[in-house]
């Protein structure tokens, strides 16, 4: 992990598309400003990890019931 000082008002560039800016800090809250390219996702860490979740555990329930026997029908008169 890289760790950087920076005071309001100061950015750093990622690759050349994204600039993340430092907008206001109060006390141990800090503001941050982002530019970036249409279509970026962008998410906080913890919203993105509970979307991994359930889209892990919606896999998986595709995969139990894609490998799940099937029950036959019955046939009338049986």
């Amino acid at each position: 992990m890289l760790y950087l000082t920076r005071k309001a008002g100061e950015s750093v560039v990622i690759n050349d598309e994204i600039e993340v800016t430092v907008v206001d800090i109060r006390g141990r809250s800090v503001k941050l400003g982002f530019t970036f390219p249409q279509g970026a996702s962008v998410l906080r860490r913890e919203l993105y990890e509970k979307i991994q979740k359930e889209n892990q555990e919606a896999a998986q329930v595709s995969a139990d019931f894609l490998t799940a026997p099937s029950e036959a029908p019955e046939k009338a008169g049986d």
